[in-house]
Order: C-alpha cells, then sequence, then structure tokens
C-alpha cells in the first residue's frame, strides 16, 4: 500500500511528525480522539501514514479538525489525502438522474462529500449548462417512478412526520440566524436520517410520496442554507437534486418552487438568460395547476431577470402578466401554500 504523503507533509506542518517519522505520533493520536470523542493509539496513525483511509466520515472529520486546530486554518478531507479514496467526481450531482433510484444515490453522496469537506464540489462553480438541463429534463418528464419495494427500512407516517417537523426546526434557525449557523448541523440529520428513509419501502404508496415531498424541502432548505452561506457549487447541486426528488411526488407547484429557487440563484449570480428562462420552466410545468399565485411569483422572477438583461419589451410584458395574475389569485384555496408569503409588498419589490 502506498503511503499518504499529504497527511504525512501536513502532520510535519503542523508539527506532530518529525523527519525520521518516529515522534508525535502518540500526540497525534490523542488531538484526533479529542475530536472524535474516542480513543485511537499511535498504531492507528501509523495506518493512516501508511495509506489506510478511515470509513467513517466522523474520523476522517476529527483527523482534519486536529491538524487544522493546531495549524490555524480550515483543512479539506481531500488536502489530507482521502479525496481519491472517497471517490467523488467533481461533477456530482449536476446532472439530473433518470432514474429515482439513482437520485437517492446521487444526493446521499453529495450529503457526505459535504459533510467530508471535499473541495472539488465545496470550492466549485455554479455550472450553467446544469441549470439548462434539469429545467429542461423537469419540464418535458413524463416519468411515473416506482418507488423500490425491497428496501430494508420500513418507512411509516411517523418517520415522515419526523423529517417535517426537524426541517421546520432548522428552517426556523435558518430565518433568525442565516444559513451559515446550523447549514452542517442540517446537512448531518439528511445523510444520517433521510438518505437511509429515501431508500427504504413503505406499505402505503401515499406515506411513500409524502416522504419523498418532505425529502424534496428538506434538500431545498439545504440548498437555500447553502447558497446563504455563498457554496454556489454545492447549492447549485442540492437545487438540482431537490427538483428530482420532487418530481418522483409528481407534485409540479412543488417542483416548480424549486427551479424558481433555482432562478433567485441565477440571478445573483449574474446569469440572467439562464435565470429567466429557469423561471418560464416553472411556469409552463405548471399552467395548469391552478395556483394564481405561483403565476404571478414565476412571472415576476421572469421580469426581474428581464430587467437586468436591458430588455425592457420583455420585461414589461413578464411583469403585466405578473399583475394580471396576481389581481386573480384566491390565497385561501391557492394550492400552492408556500407562496402565502407573496403580497402586495413583495410584487412591488
Amino acid at each position: 500500500m502506498d503511503g499518504n504523503a499529504q497527511l504525512a507533509a501536513l502532520m510535519r506542518e503542523a508539527g506532530f511528525l518529525k523527519d525520521d517519522g518516529s515522534v508525535g505520533l502518540k500526540v497525534f493520536a490523542r488531538a484526533v480522539g479529542q475530536h472524535a470523542n474516542r480513543t485511537f493509539t499511535h498504531t492507528y496513525v501509523r495506518r493512516w501514514l501508511d495509506g489506510m483511509v478511515p470509513r467513517d466520515a466522523a474520523t476522517r472529520q476529527a483527523i482534519v479538525r486536529a491538524l487544522g486546530s493546531r495549524l490555524g486554518r480550515s483543512i479539506a478531507v481531500d488536502e489530507v489525502g482521502f479525496g481519491a479514496a472517497l471517490k467523488v467526481s467533481p461533477d456530482l450531482g449536476l446532472t439530473y438522474p433518470n432514474e429515482s433510484a439513482d437520485n437517492v444515490k446521487t444526493v446521499a453522496r453529495l450529503w457526505q462529500g459535504d459533510l467530508d469537506s471535499v473541495s472539488a464540489l465545496l470550492n466549485a462553480p455554479a455550472n450553467a449548462a446544469a441549470w439548462n438541463e434539469a429545467a429542461l429534463s423537469w419540464l418535458v418528464s413524463t416519468r411515473q417512478d416506482v418507488f423500490s419495494d425491497t428496501g430494508k427500512r420500513k418507512v411509516n407516517q411517523a418517520d415522515v412526520d419526523g423529517i417535517r417537523s426537524t426541517t421546520e426546526m432548522f428552517d426556523q434557525l435558518d430565518g433568525e440566524h442565516g444559513g451559515g449557523h446550523a447549514r452542517r448541523a442540517l446537512i448531518e440529520f439528511l445523510r444520517t436520517d433521510l438518505a437511509g428513509l429515501l431508500g427504504g419501502t413503505a406499505r402505503d404508496a401515499a406515506v411513500q410520496r409524502d416522504l419523498f415531498k418532505a425529502g424534496a424541502q428538506a434538500t431545498l432548505l439545504g440548498a437555500w442554507m447553502s447558497y446563504d452561506a455563498g457554496i454556489h457549487g454545492m447549492a447549485q447541486r442540492y437545487f438540482i437534486q431537490a427538483l428530482r426528488i420532487a418530481e418522483s411526488t409528481g407534485d409540479r407547484l412543488l417542483g416548480a418552487s424549486i427551479l424558481d429557487a433555482m432562478s433567485h440563484q441565477a440571478t445573483f449570480l449574474g446569469r440572467y438568460r439562464e435565470a429567466a428562462n429557469l423561471a418560464r420552466s416553472a411556469r409552463m410545468g405548471t399552467a395548469n395547476a391552478g395556483s394564481a399565485s405561483a403565476a404571478a411569483h414565476f412571472y415576476a422572477m421572469e421580469a426581474r431577470a428581464l430587467a437586468r438583461l436591458g430588455d425592457a419589451a420583455e420585461c414589461d410584458r413578464a411583469m403585466s402578466a405578473a399583475v394580471r395574475e396576481f389581481e386573480r389569485r384566491d390565497p385561501a384555496n391557492d394550492p400552492a401554500d408556500w407562496f402565502g408569503y407573496f403580497n402586495e409588498s413583495e410584487l412591488a419589490v
């Protein structure tokens, strides 16, 4: 087995390792153990230096934190030589999956890569082509997903309620303190709790659909929090995978709300043409959904992007349509209840 030169170099830089490799292994083992809340010996450290990669994310994170604490800077998992073993493609999550099972595997790997601080994901910029592909795939899809009946985890309504209530708690924290405050804790929850449930089986198909709806909303929150924290490449990946989870539920308004969020991100990043197209896709995909509130919001998002493009005529058209849809809305009976905040003041803004 080849040695881990990257780990050795960082340990040497941090003062944990001398050139002959004979000093500091026990000290490093204790430092890692303090971050992992368990005991390691110098034998573990020697194995890591020999090239063994710890299987559990907690140990890998404890290693990078021990190094980061001594060096006074943040260390990513792949800087320690563990990135190749994680086999994380820099394109992970950018493709809109054809199969629901692939979607679940992809988003679980994204959550794990996020927790492992894989720099190829956390430092990646947004990809304009990925927005376009996801929007088109969702818009023209005629898939009828059949949920797995072979999952080992048995899912019930209590599981779904747990996902919803925990997501609401994180949403409240996000609103009070910003996305960077509890983002990692949310991703940890999604990786440890939601991933297993999405791969499980419910006896009642309605429960399974409710689970995927809750999963889409939780993944969407992770995308928003990543966006708020400035981690735009990861946020984009979460948006795309949340959109695919939403498609599995058959709830077109839920999917359109995710496209609406993607349009918001694209506008923020200066990709105004893509932002307008994402908003149009959301509107076109829900033309028969019966939600004037949603239609008004999609038109407004489109107008916002067109204004930044300097297209006055098309911007006026979209804004006129937004006002028209807004005036015919019926908030008490609107199926898109998550657009309830979209009032006169929001439209004016």
